[in-house]
């Protein structure tokens, strides 16, 4: 029984498979001309199915709001009980079925054509009323289905594969990037993903500067005070000259008697590592570790000299875990 449970399973995602392989021959001028449709829509993409349909509408529409295109779904028989109010004539519909001829989406086609709202059919049926209303048709090739050919598997999972693909190739077409992103995300997994230098790092007087001219006894009041494990040195101009780290002074003193009245300058450091401020937090960490170093300066891009915070890897262990 084990055994056919199990290819069971396998059969239906063998059917999935080849329904994906179908989708992905299918891809043509008219995902082009449904993309640049999403990309050049100036207010919201509105997506309706019914049934399963409906459901990958949901998804669909969730997933372009979080890279960068408004969007919202709405339920097909609401509308015609004055949903259809929620949709302007800027707007652009996204309707999916994959019979074309869903008496629930006619309301709706028929909305689209008087008011001229471009309308963007996801179907497998050219004789259908969806896909010759449709100013994009995007053709889903028919599939087989699972559970005695009939229960909407291989169907819906092509619709949702291709709205995935018409969310991505719309965010790349707009330019959305990894920070415009980080914006929608500002939780959870990727969010921690998803920060940045400038989110995790100590700044003001939590950084630990010192004047390259100042003698050792003051400085290491100042490393001890501070309890990062190492100074940032600057010159008279506020800029980083160097750094001057806890291994530092474990080297010096292994070499000088007294250190008391000698200037931090001449063992610092004077080319270290630094991040900009928009560097990913997971690449600070593998600089880090590459480098083993346990902290790092940040600038701003506008003037890479000038540190405007650090970052020590505990906290960032911490923060983004």
């Amino acid at each position: 029984m084990k055994k056919q449970i199990n290819e069971i399973g396998n059969e239906v995602i063998d059917l999935q498979i080849r329904a994906l392989k179908k989708l992905k021959n299918s891809i043509n001028q008219s995902f082009n001309e449904a993309v640049k449709a999403i990309s050049n829509c100036k207010s919201k993409v509105i997506l309706c199915g019914v049934g399963k349909s409906g459901k990958i509408a949901s998804k669909i529409s969730s997933t372009l709001s979080s890279v960068g295109t408004p969007s919202f779904s709405i339920s097909a028989n609401d509308c015609s009980h004055g949903d259809l109010g929620r949709i302007t004539n800027q707007d652009l519909i996204i309707l999916i079925s994959y019979s074309g001829n869903t008496n629930e989406l006619k309301e709706i086609i028929k909305y689209a054509k008087s008011n001229k709202i471009t309308l963007i059919g996801i179907v497998s049926n050219k004789n259908s009323v969806l896909y010759k209303s449709s100013n994009i048709k995007l053709l889903i090739p028919e599939v087989k289905e699972s559970g005695f050919g009939i229960v909407p598997t291989s169907s819906t999972t092509a619709q949702l594969c291709l709205g995935d693909a018409l969310s991505i190739a719309s965010m790349e077409k707009k330019k959305f990037g990894k920070m415009d992103f980080k914006k929608f995300h500002p939780a959870g997994n990727l969010g921690n993903k998803l920060k940045t230098a400038q989110d995790v790092m100590l700044t003001k007087n939590r950084i630990p500067f010192v004047n390259q001219n100042v003698i050792m006894k003051k400085a290491l009041k100042i490393l001890n005070s501070k309890k990062l494990g190492f100074l940032v040195l600057t010159n008279d101009e506020g800029l980083n000259a160097g750094v001057f780290t806890d291994g530092d002074l474990k080297r010096l003193m292994q070499t000088k008697k007294t250190i008391d009245n000698l200037k931090i300058k001449k063992f610092m450091t004077k080319k270290p590592y630094i991040v900009e401020k928009n560097t990913l937090a997971t690449d600070v960490l593998n600089l880090m570790n590459k480098k083993k170093i346990t902290n790092i300066c940040v600038y701003s891009k506008e003037n890479r000299k000038k540190t405007i915070g650090v970052i020590h890897i505990h906290n960032l262990l911490n923060t983004i875990k």
